[in-house]
């Protein structure tokens, strides 16, 4: 395939569908189902994701004639396929003939069969059953007319993200020596001359396993990183399996971009999906979840390098794993999936086409509800099926931004260890904290790898990038001297990529940048708030910095550190460069970001829209724009534009009216 990830899906129009289980129901139900896709304007489907135990019973004995069937019935409807491969939870028969394939948590409890992903991604044995099966899956189905995409496996690294079996030790080792070379340079990365950690060998290294105290902390980076490429070799592996077979049929897996999955790189991946496929879920306790999920959407694009992409998985109402679940309320679903389209998804997918009976998931929402047709779910899901059926002329189109802010999981995994200054710190809260500002100002960001190009943007903002290497920092001080307004927040730049304090005073990487020098961090105490001379407060951090060329936008009013920086600016080539040294209160976090803006002279693509309305365009290469218009709140919004609304059919003079928690498209002129 392509690797410039072109939209390969070869579907009219934007792709709807969801995951279909047409072995949880009868005959009877999967006729009705075909018809009722058709009803909804449903054009591509997930199909087999879970069926291993399915199409083969027992080992080697297959059954592949009802998933004949499901297929040919899709087909003639009008409905593509995107087919599984089968593996995403090994049968029964599989784990109780062999159990050493099952996975181990760090103190050695075996996770047994019994729910799904049980199995371990390094087990070789595993992964030789795997290929087998994805290869009777391709071989039978590769001249199948509705297959339209390859789904390999199932949200990779979701339920068990580390594996400490021996299984996964062997692999580890494997790919420390690949890493390192010698056993001399894994201890001095690893710094094992603390604490007589010195390796002689690479044998005599173990994954970070519980052990009596901290483990080392350089120790653990490297582990997530194994963690996370051990899944992408599973992936790589079943991935050309169907490429040797299928060379014409593009493959993906749907990913977890949101900021709960915290142990898979996703930009490390991307040059591997031939489409980057996301799933999203709301929190239900988060009354601003629509802006999440804004941030996923945008880090969804962000990984597939600004190219279209597709919203695999999200919930027609609510979901089932959450501690108390919320169903969606008037037009929430509606606005969900838009808000994804507006930036930059040409898919939109749902777990699951028909809500399950039985098992876990039973209570999970679904586009043909337990109560059948004469629903509000129902209803949305025909009205979202009519909704993208208009939106035809929006596929293709881009999203662009003049605002990047720079997203890394090594940081995230490296800025929440044990033993550091504060264990409070969260590295999702601290990136939304400055996107939900961005958020409300009605700007459209590019949430970015610390490996993107930023010559292109304005602005760059930069929270907690906590490990960094001399290269993406270079280049986000490049960013700087070429004319954006760069911000960084506290608790960055602080170590190398091997977890190592860079010496001579924080934040390490970026002192000269940014024109100051921290010799201690004073981190607050739970509770504990500051006030700053602008008489916004402060809380979690602070730090005794001093001025090397920056001048002090805001100072500390109290405490310890009084009459020294906490935000501070600095000029740089023709640019500059903020620094952040605390976690400043809402107002304050607005009042910053209003700055950057200002100085970096960028607007929203609507100017006064109220709080809680959003608006994104997408741009299309014959040079068409696209205005989407998303109202969260309980009044209707005027919004000035010309063009045609394409949900409605209306040309637009001069003003838009978006009712209440409603939507538009404009095509604009």
């Amino acid at each position: 395939m392509p690797t410039d990830r072109t939209w390969p899906l070869n579907v009219p129009g934007l792709a709807y569908g969801g995951d279909y289980n047409p072995e949880q129901w009868p005959l009877e139900t999967q006729i009705e189902d075909v018809r009722l896709m058709q009803e909804a304007g449903v054009n591509l489907v997930s199909v087999a994701i879970f069926s291993w135990a399915q199409l083969e019973p027992r080992e080697g004995v297959y059954e592949f004639g009802w998933l004949d069937a499901v297929l040919d019935r899709l087909h003639a409807g009008g409905i593509r396929v995107a087919l599984a491969t089968a593996t995403a939870s090994p049968p029964p028969w599989l784990t109780r003939k062999h159990p050493e394939i099952l996975p181990e948590l760090a103190d050695g409890t075996v996770l047994n069969q019994g729910a799904r992903q049980s199995y371990a991604v390094a087990s070789p044995l595993f992964r030789t059953y795997a290929v087998r099966m994805t290869r009777k899956v391709a071989e039978r189905y590769r001249d199948h007319p509705a297959l339209a995409l390859w789904h390999v496996d199932n949200e990779l690294g979701c339920h068990v993200p580390h594996d400490y079996s021996e299984n996964a030790a062997a692999a580890f080792r494997t790919w420390l020596e690949q890493r390192y070379g010698t056993v001399e340079a894994l201890n001095s990365a690893w710094g094992t001359a603390f604490w007589s950690q010195r390796y002689d060998s690479f044998d005599e290294v173990l994954p970070p396993r519980a052990a009596p105290t901290s483990l080392n902390p350089s120790q653990q980076l490297d582990f997530a990183r194994f963690s996370s490429d051990e899944h992408r070799a599973h992936y790589r592996e079943l991935r050309n399996v169907l490429r040797e077979i299928t060379p014409h049929v593009p493959t993906t897996t749907n990913f977890m971009m949101n900021t709960h999955n915290k142990w898979v790189d996703y930009f490390s991946w991307a040059g591997d999906m031939d489409v980057v496929a996301n799933d999203h879920y709301l929190t239900a306790s988060d009354p601003e979840a629509h802006i999440g999920l804004a941030f996923s959407a945008d880090l969804s694009r962000g990984v597939a390098g600004g190219e279209p992409w597709m919203l695999m998985e999200h919930s027609t109402s609510a979901v089932n794993w959450q501690p108390r679940n919320r169903a969606k309320g008037h037009g929430e679903m509606l606005r969900n999936s838009l808000t994804h389209v507006a930036r930059g998804a040409d898919a939109v997918m749902f777990f699951q086409w028909r809500q399950s009976l039985a098992g876990a998931e039973k209570y999970h929402s679904a586009m043909v509800p337990h109560a059948g047709r004469d629903t509000d779910v129902w209803h949305n899901t025909v009205e979202l099926g009519q909704r993208l059926q208009a939106l035809e002329p929006v596929r293709g189109s881009r999203v662009t931004a003049d605002v990047a802010l720079v997203f890394d999981y090594p940081s995230w995994w490296g800025a929440e260890m044990d033993c550091h200054p504060t264990d409070a710190l969260s590295y999702p809260e601290e990136m939304l904290r400055w996107y939900r500002a961005l958020w409300r100002c009605g700007i459209t960001v590019d949430v970015v790898s610390p490996q993107t190009d930023l010559s292109g943007y304005r602005a760059v903002f930069v929270p907690t990038l906590y490990t960094v290497t001399d290269r993406d920092a270079a280049r986000i001080t490049e960013a700087a001297r070429a004319g954006a307004s760069v911000l960084i927040t506290f608790f960055s730049g602080i170590v190398d990529e091997h977890d190592h304090v860079r010496p001579g005073g924080y934040p390490g990487a970026f002192r000269d940048l940014l024109g100051v020098r921290t010799e201690e961090f004073h981190p607050l105490q739970e509770g504990e708030t500051l006030t700053l001379d602008d008489g916004s407060r402060a809380d979690l951090w602070s730090e005794k910095t001093h001025l090397d060329g920056a001048k002090a936008t805001r100072t500390w009013a109290e405490g310890p550190l009084a009459g020294l920086p906490a935000v501070t600016q600095h000029n740089v080539g023709q640019g500059s460069a903020w620094y952040v040294a605390t976690r400043p209160d809402d107002a304050a976090v607005a009042a910053i970001v209003d700055q950057v803006l200002t100085e970096a002279e960028v607007a929203p693509a609507v100017a006064g829209l109220p709080q809680g309305v959003e608006a994104v365009r997408r741009h299309a290469a014959d040079g068409s724009r696209f205005l989407f218009v998303i109202n969260h709140t309980d009044h209707g919004v005027d919004v000035p534009t010309r063009g045609r609304d394409l949900l409605s059919g209306h040309n637009i003079a001069d003003t838009l009216h978006v009712p209440v928690l409603d939507s538009a498209v404009i095509h604009e002129h």
